[in-house]
């Protein structure tokens, strides 16, 4: 395996890990409770955004795929945030924990909610078409059939953990 080979594969998955590195950070500076209230964010924001009145009306005004996209991810993040606060309100804070404790706990978690953001990029906003990429990363979480699939896989992990 040459240079340039593990250069193409990091560059690959660059963007799966440095999403699963922000949530595992975030996860262990602001605990378990924390990286479940923004899943399950994102989930309801993934609700809001495909069913919102007028969704494509609001980006008739961009004239490139990149801004296009770009701007759903925008519209996308700040319904995140919305979504994100109100589980904040809603659900109890119940773990009290230090950083590093239940750390596997919270890997998992970040796995999870980079499992849930991966797959809606790739399918929901096309990211691969911003990324240009024809990776392992756009083959696993392009198709279609396994949108379904790649949704429960977090949902299981938060009832596991």
């Amino acid at each position: 395996m040459d240079f340039g080979t593990i250069v193409n594969f990091i560059y690959g998955f660059s963007f799966l890990l440095g999403v699963f590195g922000f949530f595992l950070v975030f996860a262990i500076f602001k605990g378990r409770q924390s990286i479940i209230n923004v899943t399950i964010g994102i989930y309801l924001a993934l609700l809001i955004n495909n069913y919102f009145p007028g969704y494509e009306s609001l980006f008739t005004s961009f004239t490139t795929t990149h801004s296009v996209i770009i701007a759903k991810l925008c519209f996308f993040a700040l319904v995140t945030i919305f979504t994100t606060a109100l589980c904040y309100q809603i659900m109890p804070r119940e773990y009290r924990e230090e950083r590093f404790e239940s750390i596997v706990k919270k890997v998992f978690l970040a796995l999870g909610a980079t499992i849930t953001v991966i797959a809606i990029c790739f399918q929901i906003f096309t990211i691969g078409d911003l990324l240009n990429t024809d990776t392992l990363l756009q083959f696993l979480f392009g198709p279609e059939p396994y949108f379904f699939w790649w949704l429960t896989i977090p949902l299981v992990i938060m009832y596991i953990v």
